[in-house]
């Protein structure tokens, strides 16, 4: 039902995930996974600081007693948060994530942002300037990651947010390549030069926001999300397809893998048939013609950090 992406590694991802950010305690976590597993998913996208992995691994917990998957099945990514840097804490920190979520290991684990917080600092420090920042370079949190492989915590490791310097730093000392770079992207976003610089390294990049729908989705200036562009409904029209199963379907063909994440069983089950058709040529050029360079997801208030990764163009 679904296609994997081999990584650098050996392993395979998954091409589509469903991710669970904001997906809170607000809503039924554990019956939203356990549905997702039903409808096919096999890939969910997890991180210490969404605050539901206890409710995931329960999920998945159940699907494997009522015998719809063994854990090798499945494709579990976390990541450790920018509070947890130092090298000791990042195994640390999956360590936890692994207790909440009943699992004796994870199948990606990745550096959330390449910027740094305190320890003792709150988890978004917003307001509390660079008093807030923690002086640890991210080459040490790749040792902790490095650290977490060699121990079978973790089967690969990669990065999140991390622009083409930082992952050509990394390259520069690591012991272990970083498989994945899992970035916004979105067809009012397109990444193009990042993704082929990714590409050439033999990294895999994870596509989140991939319908360009934020937080901020509907106030002044935010970006007009692709979902609501009247152009891409009338493609999906023509497969049969909704706006959102295009989008998917496109950003799959360009080599990505996508976390959409949805509470909607509707949107769920949705999602995930995309592998029955494909785009036509003026469909993709239209696509392609969509970038606006409007990212969504700017971290602007960390711009002072030293390694805040969107200072420069890709």
């Amino acid at each position: 039902m679904y296609k994997a992406i081999p990584l650098n590694d050996g392993f395979y991802i998954p091409v589509i995930g469903l991710g669970t950010y904001k997906v809170s305690k607000l809503y039924d976590v554990e019956n939203i996974v356990k549905f997702a597993i039903d409808a096919g998913y096999r890939h969910f996208d997890c991180a210490w600081i969404h605050e539901n992995e206890e409710a995931v691994g329960k999920a998945i917990k159940a699907k494997i007693i009522e015998n719809v998957i063994k854990r090798e099945d499945l494709f579990i990514t976390t990541k450790v948060w920018n509070n947890f840097h130092r090298r000791e804490k990042v195994m640390e920190k999956l360590k936890l994530s692994l207790r909440e979520m009943k699992l004796n290991y994870v199948d990606l684990y990745l550096i959330h942002w390449p910027i740094g917080f305190n320890e003792t600092s709150k988890t978004v420090p917003l307001g509390d300037g660079q008093e807030a920042y923690s002086d640890v370079d991210y080459l040490e949190t790749w040792k902790g990651m490095e650290d977490c492989l060699s121990c079978g915590f973790t089967r690969s490791i990669g990065l999140a947010n991390f622009n083409s310097e930082q992952i050509d730093r990394i390259l520069r000392h690591a012991k272990y390549k970083p498989v994945i770079n899992q970035i916004e992207v979105h067809p009012k976003f397109s990444q193009k030069k990042l993704i082929q610089f990714c590409k050439e390294r033999n990294i895999v990049v994870s596509a989140y926001y991939p319908f360009g729908v934020g937080e901020q989705t509907g106030t002044t200036r935010f970006p007009e999300t692709t979902v609501l562009d009247d152009n891409i409904h009338k493609i999906g029209r023509k497969y049969n397809k909704s706006a959102a199963q295009v989008v998917l379907n496109y950003l799959v063909s360009l080599g990505l893998c996508v976390v959409p994440k949805s509470i909607s069983n509707l949107r769920i089950s949705e999602y995930i048939k995309i592998f029955d058709f494909q785009l036509e040529p003026e469909d993709v050029v239209y696509l392609d013609s969509c970038n606006r360079n409007n990212r969504i997801c700017t971290m602007r208030a960390f711009m002072d950090h030293p390694h805040y990764p969107f200072r420069i163009e890709y």
